[in-house]
């Protein structure tokens, strides 16, 4: 009988081990990298203003703002693991931090959803509306692109 008892408590022990392992995963995984202010993590891209993420860039151009709605011309090039661009992956990020998604429904505005490619194929240019609740200074652009299980938001200020 004492050794099952200690078989039983090795098992509980083991069992709260896995446990809290993924609970620190959960909490890991929630939270994502951010690449901004984060110094040379991310190689540098040109023409300005761009974001790479892991061989993943984007570039946006043409940012203006009128009647509340912020319009920008996107082209992403993918030479990373990941396999897709998606619309979902990009929020506007107001100066109260309030995040926004980017909106379809207006006139002008290019139509896409999630995109497949890689090896070096670009998509784009794109161009991108977003209806945010205020559009005081500072905005700024946050792309999470899907490059793996621990990874990336990045943070691009367009205005």
């Amino acid at each position: 009988m004492p050794r099952r008892g200690l078989r039983l408590l090795l098992f509980g022990a083991g069992a709260s081990l896995v446990a809290i392992v993924g609970v620190i995963a959960f909490i890991a995984m929630s939270q994502p990298l951010s690449t901004a202010g984060l110094g040379t993590t991310q190689p540098p891209c040109s023409p300005k203003p761009c974001l790479n993420v892991q061989g993943f860039s984007m570039w946006v151009s043409n940012v203006t703002e009128a009647e509340g709605i912020v319009r920008m011309t996107i082209t992403f090039q993918n030479a990373s693991d990941a396999t897709h661009a998606d619309p979902s992956d990009l929020e506007l990020v107001a100066a109260s931090n309030e995040t926004t998604r980017s909106v379809q429904d207006v006139p002008g505005c290019t139509h896409w959803s999630r995109t497949e490619f890689a090896n070096g194929a670009k998509l784009g240019p794109l161009t991108v509306r977003f209806r945010p609740a205020s559009t005081v200074p500072p905005l700024t652009l946050r792309w999470s692109p899907d490059c793996g299980l621990f990874c990336c938001q990045a943070d691009l200020k367009i205005k």
